[in-house]
């Protein structure tokens, strides 16, 4: 695994929950053309993720690459995230999940926030829905979805490392998921082929909270060449 910062500032934690978008893998139902390459409103489909993090409130994103990572880089304009090179992107998004979460060991991220390159239909409500159940879950307190969390004291800190927070559509869970650091090591060791984090939140799914979105996005993938109508 390679870590590349792509701006000045890119190496400071400037929140406590980093956004950690996965989009390695190559599109083999598409015929081999990697999902962070297809064109959503005449920009790479993976400019448009790491704009919904942003917008939710994720000032870091860190974004995992895998097939032609090369080309991503070339044409994608990524500024300020951190970008993750997976050499085994072709195992499945399980080691995708793996490479991202090592790249935030030492840095001051207490939860990573996880979307999906793959699912435009997922906007920044549903990113700004999830820290805000996060932020009032940490600290007792309601908090306005626009503004981004920030520890108040060393205590929060420490509980914050314990969510597991997950979107929700008519109360299934989806994407994104939200994992409090005290959970990455058991995520990463679950996290196999292409099941992702789907088997410990499974194991873990009484101390998963629910925060329903179906009203503010659609949870919809693109894997298929009739889904690419779904892009604008």
């Amino acid at each position: 695994m390679t870590t590349h910062r792509t701006g000045p500032d890119a190496g400071r934690a400037t929140g406590q929950v980093a956004g950690l978008l996965l989009a390695a893998g190559g599109g083999r139902r598409l015929g081999g053309r990697p999902k962070a390459l297809l064109t959503h409103r005449g920009r790479p489909l993976v400019e448009h993720a790491v704009r919904t993090l942003r917008a939710g409130g994720c000032e870091r994103v860190h974004v995992v690459l895998g097939a032609r990572a090369d080309e991503v880089r070339a044409r994608a304009e990524l500024p300020d995230c951190v970008l993750v090179d997976n050499p085994d992107w072709e195992r499945g998004m399980g080691s995708s999940l793996r490479a991202g979460l090592a790249s935030l060991a030492g840095t001051e991220a207490r939860a990573a926030l996880v979307l999906l390159v793959d699912q435009p239909g997922i906007g920044p409500q549903a990113v700004a829905r999830l820290l805000a159940a996060y932020a009032a879950r940490e600290t007792g307190r309601p908090q306005d979805a626009r503004t981004p969390w920030t520890a108040r004291d060393p205590r929060e800190g420490r509980e914050a490392r314990n969510s597991l927070i997950s979107a929700a559509y008519a109360g299934v869970r989806g994407h994104p998921v939200l994992f409090g650091a005290a959970h990455w090591a058991g995520v990463a060791a679950a996290a196999t082929g292409d099941q992702g984090a789907r088997a410990y939140l499974r194991d873990h799914s009484d101390a998963v909270a629910l925060v329903e979105c179906g009203d503010v996005a659609e949870a919809y993938d693109i894997d298929t060449e009739e889904d690419l109508s779904r892009l604008g």
